[in-house]
């Protein structure tokens, strides 16, 4: 009997490497995606949609439903990342506007009826802040018993922050939203950190290689990827998002330790993350990187990435 397909959900807040990450999914035949839901983050939640729509759209993949998702954090302003992704948060590409209806319910909605749909079935991947997945678990305490897994791409443990010296970007956004998602002992929960993602990048040769790939994968890669040099004048990309996406399809790519994580809400170190003691959240540690690039690269129509990535400056 052929193995089965792994459903996902995907939770975004669209920006660059959010959208490697959907085409990643989409690519990989191992994957279903049964429905992306949508966060503010990167960009605020309206453009995350026309972000998330225009990526579909480019990789024939309109069927996949989109759920607009909570608007802002739990209980702070939205701080976007603009400055990084660009004004509409995906490197400005010349991908089509696209105009069709978003599901019915919405984003935490969403997740709690497709898990009680597919009980035991569903990956819940989460690639933005944590907002959803925290008011889906207020909503419905019992979903974490629905889920098959949790993903979450997010907080830095024994390295330093990309967003200030401490915290990851998806955590510091809104830190109460993955603290409560954290001390639910009842999920099964990975968290992808930058402790492994820092470790996997994606050179400007491979995305400029991209360009001219017959694959619609490889050419939203370049699309995407192009503003990391036209903006910031880096020579790489990390990973991020699409090793959660890896993960989730394949949990031996990282290494674990099951360990209690704790999330600091105050001012001044907002957003740090903590694994402390024995606990229930499989913290990565360790990834192998060369066979998740090998994968990555062959999966999505790209070249090669060179095992060497010792002179890749990436963001």
């Amino acid at each position: 009997m052929a193995e089965a397909r792994v459903p996902l959900i995907l939770d975004v807040d669209t920006g660059i490497d959010d959208a490697v990450a959907i085409a990643l999914a989409l690519a990989d035949p191992w994957a279903e995606v049964v429905a992306v839901t949508t966060v503010a983050g990167n960009v605020g939640v309206e453009q995350v949609i026309v972000n998330t729509l225009k990526v579909l759209n480019f990789l024939d993949a309109n069927h996949v439903p989109v759920h607009r998702g909570a608007s802002k954090p739990l209980v702070r302003a939205l701080r976007d990342a603009q400055y990084f992704h660009g004004r509409d948060g995906l490197g400005e590409p010349d991908l089509p506007a696209v105009d069709r209806p978003l599901g019915s319910d919405r984003g935490p909605a969403a997740i709690i009826r497709l898990a009680r749909e597919r009980p035991g079935e569903l990956t819940l991947v989460c690639q933005g802040p944590l907002t959803n997945l925290a008011i889906a678990l207020n909503v419905a305490p019992e979903l974490p018993g629905l889920l098959k897994a949790v993903v979450v791409m997010g907080g830095a443990f024994e390295v330093g922050g990309n967003v200030t010296p401490h915290a990851e970007f998806n955590i510091y956004v809104d830190p109460e939203a993955a603290a409560e998602v954290f001390a639910n002992r009842t999920l099964d929960l990975t968290v992808v950190g930058l402790d492994v993602s820092h470790q996997v990048a994606l050179p400007k040769a491979v995305w400029d290689e991209a360009a001219n790939s017959p694959s619609p994968y490889a050419q939203l890669v370049a699309k995407v990827c192009d503003w990391v040099w036209r903006g910031h004048r880096r020579t790489g990309m990390f990973l991020h998002d699409p090793l959660a996406v890896a993960v989730a399809l394949d949990p031996t790519l990282v290494g674990t330790a099951k360990r209690s994580v704790t999330v600091s809400c105050a001012r001044e170190n907002r957003g740090e993350t903590r694994a402390v003691r024995t606990g229930t959240v499989e913290v990565a540690d360790t990834v192998e990187a060369a066979r998740f690039l090998e994968s990555f690269s062959e999966t999505l129509g790209l070249v090669r990435i060179p095992a060497d990535l010792s002179r890749v400056h990436a963001v």
